[in-house]
């Protein structure tokens, strides 16, 4: 109890609120740059806001879903910029292919309400490895699909392959390339375990899909046409719902 005879110092008063006042202003500053730079999706996941996303990316709807609430889907259009990816017989670049099949895939995903689905780039941008798999760590991807053509010294080679690297990502390396295989009409050459980069980086469900071998004239003649895409694009996405039937959002 205070001793009614004894005066307060009023100096004293005037540290103590200045410390309060200043203390309370660093809460809201720290409240205030947390806001800023993150956001909660509606099934309440703690999200990094698209904008703060790889600078590689513009913004533009095909990169950014709006956050519909289904699972998380990152699609990764393999090489863009200064890195073209393999040269098929043709000439073409690997980089095109991956950027047009993606973009197919993506569009076909937005039409489902149980997918919420991004790209890591959406142009003909140079990306490094960890930036992608950076990407869909920070989404907490439900799923993390890197597509690719594939290459080789011999020409005569061709066929379908599926890579994983972590365990957790077996079931849906095989769920995305039984559908593949159908959809394609190439060589089966397996689902294989393999520490591609862009894999070993990722905390989430991933696989890396070598379609086809663009160095083969005869796949890559149909690796390039849009039709061919089409039907492989829905492959992809027949596959990821049959690894998330009977899954919960």
């Amino acid at each position: 109890m205070m001793n009614p005879n004894i005066r307060p110092n009023p100096g004293h008063r005037k540290k103590l609120r200045f410390r309060q006042l200043f203390l309370l202003v660093g809460i809201l500053s720290l409240i205030a740059i947390f806001l800023n730079q993150y956001d909660f999706n509606s099934r309440g996941k703690l999200v990094v806001d698209p904008a703060l996303a790889p600078p590689a990316t513009d913004g533009r709807e095909v990169t950014i879903s709006g956050n519909k609430g289904g699972f998380t889907i990152v699609i990764d259009a393999g090489h863009g910029g200064k890195d073209p990816g393999a040269n098929g017989s043709s000439g073409a670049e690997e980089k095109e292919y991956t950027l047009s099949l993606a973009k197919k895939v993506y569009a076909l995903l937005q039409q489902d309400p149980k997918f919420d689905p991004y790209m890591t780039r959406n142009d003909d941008t140079f990306l490094e490895l960890d930036e992608r798999s950076a990407y869909s760590n920070g989404l907490e991807a439900d799923a993390f699909l890197s597509i690719h053509g594939n290459t080789y010294t011999d020409p005569s080679i061709k066929g379908t392959e599926t890579y994983y690297d972590s365990l957790i990502s077996i079931p849906l390396a095989n769920a995305i390339h039984d559908k593949l295989i159908g959809a394609t009409g190439f060589p089966d050459r397996g689902v294989k375990q393999e520490q591609w980069r862009v894999l070993v980086g990722s905390e989430r469900p991933s696989v890396l899909l070598e379609v086809g071998f663009m160095t083969n004239p005869q796949e890559e003649a149909q690796m390039l046409d849009n039709a061919w895409q089409d039907r492989v694009a829905q492959a992809i996405v027949d596959g990821l719902n049959d690894y998330f039937e009977g899954k919960q959002e």
